[in-house]
């Protein structure tokens, strides 16, 4: 290398203010922040999605709102709540008219066994409002989940006013969701705690301030 290429070399270290020492420093600095700069933008979509309501949150037990306007006279509707099947069934008024006339074939008529519903659902027809009822839809000897039979007749016999039967072991429930005797199983569906928002929400999950 001639003279005169050192003494340029040399002036353009000196007009900078560094040596070569302190630009290879300064590169490395640069490299690394940019690095950690990416590794916190990697950990920070994680931690921003684990802030939302997870889907075992929500089957561990969060309300669950319904739309119950579209549910028809004599129709039914199936939500989930805590990973179960919840049964929200319109009943017609021939049907909540028939829940009295059977009282004498049920294991369980006055709903006596407490554990199975809210103290605002032990009456006659098991709900807040008579027509509407909400029951979970398991089986309380071994879990099944029952068919609807809600139409009267049919093939269940002429004295079959409509219902549940679970196909699993023969158990019958009427339309409140009480259990027939001579049923395998020994209580009535569970009635899960529920209030109502407005007319047509239903909220399932939280006890309603209403008294039976």
């Amino acid at each position: 290398m001639s003279d005169n290429q050192n003494d340029k070399q040399q002036a353009g270290s000196q007009g900078c203010g560094c040596s070569q020492v302190d630009l290879d420093k300064r590169n490395f600095l640069i490299a690394t922040s940019a690095v950690g700069a990416l590794g916190c933008a990697a950990v920070a979509v994680p931690f921003v999605k684990s802030m939302t309501p997870s889907e075992r949150a929500k089957a561990a037990g969060a309300p669950v709102e319904v739309d119950i306007s579209k549910i028809e006279p004599g129709s039914m509707m199936t939500a989930e709540w805590r990973g179960q099947p919840v049964w929200i069934i319109n009943r017609t008024d021939e049907m909540t008219a028939e829940l009295s006339k059977h009282n004498d074939q049920l294991s369980d008529p006055g709903c006596e066994v407490t554990s199975q519903q809210p103290v605002y659902c032990k009456n006659s027809s098991r709900s807040i409002k008579p027509n509407i009822a909400v029951v979970v839809g398991i089986c309380t000897h071994l879990g099944c989940s029952p068919t609807a039979k809600m139409q009267a007749g049919g093939d269940m016999g002429a004295n079959w006013t409509g219902g549940f039967f679970c196909p699993c072991h023969g158990s019958k429930f009427d339309l409140a969701g009480r259990v027939f005797k001579g049923s395998p199983a020994p209580i009535n569906l569970v009635v899960p705690p529920h209030k109502y928002l407005s007319e047509n929400v239903l909220l399932i999950g939280v006890d309603s301030e209403d008294k039976a």
